[in-house]
């Protein structure tokens, strides 16, 4: 092997090792296309032809007529909003003359860094994000009040078999047991009445902080940019990640014997203090969700001034007559178009402020009456909420995928 293809195949080493470092941090296909042919047009590569999965990576550079090709494992997907900035940074930064030395020397300063926030801090805020969950859906005291413990407890038996690598369905699925069986302990121990609806919404509460909402987000804008395998991967993982999580929740209402609830009624802004509180529970469920993705802090209180400001939007518009899907449509679409302001204020990415600012209006109860139906074999009545449960869901992904085209500067893929 010559030196300059030695020279080049380092180059390319290198360059894949930075998007896998991005992809397994959370980022979007299209991004890491984009941070890649920034860094390669610097390091003096004439072409870059990329291919990209959620696992895996190949390419094949080109400089003064030689070529190199490599592929690359990228690992078990995961969620780090502070390596995804400063790996965005580090291309954007990226000027004339980059050597490979110098790009992984960077890396290697990136891939040491530590958590932002400590164990018990990420627990007990996704605790209060959980609480914060169940009083917008209707929940009563004893509901929040436990939601809180069982989000807390849940949340910190996750962190503990993280850390150990241990198979990322398996944890989610026991989580979900830990988290919704506790609080079910709780209801069942202090509440003197039958499991009722105020009370069945914090159930699916307890275990909010399972939602994939990054890679179900990711997966969408792939899809519009046309990245399809990334974006198909990227979406079965998710929905992998919710089955495991509906398998845990089934098996502890099943053991319960939790049976269907209609849906209580939400908190209705009619009066200052219930605007206020429901003001409140936005902004914690916001930070909780950002900390939980490991934000840094200014990006953390962003956040939950993103969801005080589009949950409120969203829940004054209901309140006002408008179905609910509409209204977490606009209210993702405010979220995606003041994150664009904060991107450039901050120079944080823009998913790092928009998944965790929309993960509040998940329709948590709707979620669940689908497990409870589905486990007492009332099908129909099940896809009926679980219909209703995807037009919301599909309203928060879409009001932020138009967001991001009523941003962009750029609205034709380069291929």
């Amino acid at each position: 092997m010559t030196d300059s293809r030695a020279q080049l195949t380092e180059t390319l080493d290198v360059l894949l090792r930075f998007g896998g470092l991005m992809l397994r941090a959370g980022d979007t296909a299209f991004r890491v296309r984009e941070a890649m042919a920034r860094l390669a047009g610097n390091m003096g590569i004439e072409n870059l032809s990329l291919q990209v999965t959620l696992d895996a990576m190949s390419a094949t550079i080109r400089r003064q007529g030689e070529t190199a090709t490599l592929t690359c494992d990228v690992g078990a997907p995961g969620i780090n909003a502070a390596r995804i900035g400063a790996l965005e940074r580090l291309a954007e930064a990226s000027t004339p003359g980059l050597t490979p030395d110098a790009l992984g020397q960077a890396l290697d300063r990136i891939e040491r860094g530590s958590p932002l926030h400590a164990l018990p801090t990420v627990a007990i805020a996704i605790g209060l994000a959980s609480g914060a969950f169940s009083y917008l859906n209707g929940g009563d005291l004893l509901a929040t009040g436990a939601a809180v413990v069982a989000g807390a407890v849940g949340q910190a038996g996750r962190g503990l078999m993280f850390r150990h690598q241990l198979n990322q369905y398996a944890v989610t699925a026991v989580c979900a047991v830990i988290a919704s069986g506790l609080y079910c302990l709780i209801v069942f121990g202090l509440a003197s009445r039958g499991f009722s609806a105020p009370l069945a919404v914090g159930f699916i509460s307890s275990a909010l902080f399972l939602v994939p909402g990054f890679p179900l987000v990711a997966s969408l804008l792939d899809l519009v940019q046309h990245q399809t395998l990334a974006g198909v991967a990227r979406l079965f993982y998710a929905i992998m990640i919710l089955l495991a999580a509906a398998f845990g929740l089934s098996a502890v209402a099943a053991v319960a014997g939790l049976t269907d609830v209609s849906a209580p009624a939400a908190a209705v802004g009619t009066d200052a203090m219930t605007v206020v509180w429901r003001a409140v529970a936005s902004f914690a469920g916001g930070c909780g969700f950002a900390l939980l993705y490991n934000s840094p802090l200014r990006t953390v209180l962003t956040v939950g001034l993103l969801s005080l400001t589009g949950n409120e939007l969203r829940l004054a518009l209901h309140d006002l007559g408008l179905i609910l899907p509409a209204a977490t449509f606009v209210g993702a679409l405010v979220v995606g178009l003041l994150a664009s302001l904060g991107k450039h204020w901050l120079h944080e990415p823009r998913i790092c402020f928009t998944v965790p600012g929309i993960i509040i209006m998940t329709p948590g109860i709707l979620a669940f009456r689908t497990i409870v139906l589905l486990n007492d074999g009332n099908v129909l009545a099940a896809i009926e909420a679980g219909a209703g449960c995807c037009f919301i869901v599909g309203g928060m992904a879409l009001g932020l995928a138009t967001a991001r085209f009523m941003s962009e500067r750029r609205w034709i893929v380069e291929r």
